[in-house]
């Protein structure tokens, strides 16, 4: 018997809190919005998203018989206790034309297996999602069925790859030992993360527009940096946000990347 489930958003807001992966079109689309950081998850073979994280990721170099792969995914990096900052009135999208395909894809995540799907629409504590018999058939047969924005998003997701592993050649490259703490990110128990910076990104692609997007990104850390400065159980996010703000400093200077040597 095939498996099948019933979605649709009630606009409840509350998934509308914490970080949000983005694509890379739409991390640069909203540099003036969100705090953005850069979140490598390294996937280990024998995971059943080894598959798909190879695809839509980048290998990284260790020696055999290790085997690791990564995601780099740019993230509106906010503490899960604060809103998106397009929200309003607690409920409402204020972006919604034009909010990042992450949003529009919810509850599927491209970065799973279409197999897999199934698992993100079992009901959570807390939901207000409806999934009764008046809401829409979205998942059947481990297929999705109304995917023009999961769609989109992936193809999002493969058209950046060679940016992203333009960027991962210039980390592993200057970041001495990235390789080695990715892997044992990989060994926790319940998955690691590396966390970098979008302006490392910038640098490492020589990104044309490069001050221009550090104009917008800086005064959206600062601002992160005021409302997490006087918490903490922040205290980690308020020493990204401060470190990288820094960073914006000095890329939003006018030929900032032109003492750097070409690749």
């Amino acid at each position: 018997m095939s498996e099948s489930h019933r979605f649709q958003c009630t606009l409840c807001g509350k998934c509308c809190y914490g970080q949000v992966p983005l694509t890379y079109k739409d991390a640069i689309a909203h540099a003036g919005l969100f705090p953005l950081g850069i979140i490598w998850t390294p996937v280990q073979r024998g995971s059943k998203d080894f598959k798909r994280v190879r695809e839509l990721g980048v290998s990284i170099p260790l020696p055999a018989p290790k085997e690791l792969v990564s995601l780099i995914v740019p993230t509106a990096f906010i503490p899960s206790t604060f809103k998106c900052p397009a929200l309003v009135d607690g409920k409402m999208c204020g972006i919604q034309k034009e909010k990042p395909s992450r949003c529009k894809t919810m509850p599927f995540y491209p970065y799973r297996d279409e197999r897999f799907q199934g698992e993100n629409l079992k009901p959570k504590q807390g939901w207000e999602c409806d999934i009764s018999d008046a809401a829409p058939i979205v998942y059947d047969g481990k297929s999705i069925v109304l995917r023009e924005d999961f769609d989109q998003e992936k193809t999002d997701l493969l058209e950046q790859i060679p940016i992203l592993k333009k960027y991962a050649e210039y980390m592993f490259k200057y970041s001495a030992g990235l390789a080695e703490r990715l892997w044992q990110a990989s060994m926790q128990e319940k998955g690691g993360h590396i966390i970098t910076s979008l302006s490392s990104l910038l640098t490492a692609i020589r990104h044309p527009d490069a001050v221009q997007i550090a104009s917008k990104q800086l005064p959206v850390l600062k601002a992160y940096a005021a409302m997490t400065a006087s918490d903490p159980k922040l205290g980690e996010f308020n020493a990204y946000y401060s470190g990288w703000a820094m960073e914006m400093t000095y890329l939003s200077e006018p030929r900032s990347l032109s003492h750097l040597p070409h690749r």
